[in-house]
């Protein structure tokens, strides 16, 4: 069965750092550009970031950048959300997803081209 696990979130306090990971089962992540995603209570799941096939290419929310970065170990098949300066607007369930393209630069542009979906791992920040 094909399945993406996150983990790593918790609770933090504002200002500390978390590392999320993406751990890929019965698929490589090599041929799939991964995007993290957040949604709080009450608001619609929104993009976090996103890292491209052949991990050249990055992408970033605007709330998150310079204190974010994803990364990938296409050996073990695992992707990283990197998080920094964590502020309480942070919180969130954060998922990752992955999508089959072409090409090492690409990712995609809407989360309608996601294949796999994680269940979620939360972030709480707070003092």
């Amino acid at each position: 069965q094909s399945q993406l696990v996150e983990s790593g979130g918790g609770l933090v306090q504002p200002g500390g750092s978390l590392r999320l990971s993406c751990a890929a089962s019965g698929f490589t992540l090599d041929y799939y550009a991964i995007g993290w995603f957040r949604q709080a209570p009450g608001k619609e799941r929104e993009a976090v970031s996103c890292i491209s096939i052949g991990g050249g290419n990055t992408k970033y929310a605007d709330s998150v950048k310079g204190r974010f970065t994803i990364s990938r170990d296409n050996v073990k098949n695992t992707v990283y959300l990197q998080m920094s300066s964590l502020k309480p607007e942070d919180t969130a369930v954060y998922y990752c997803a992955a999508a089959a393209g072409y090409g090492s630069g690409w990712y995609p542009h809407s989360q309608n081209e996601y294949d796999y979906w994680g269940q979620g791992t939360q972030v709480t920040v707070s003092s």
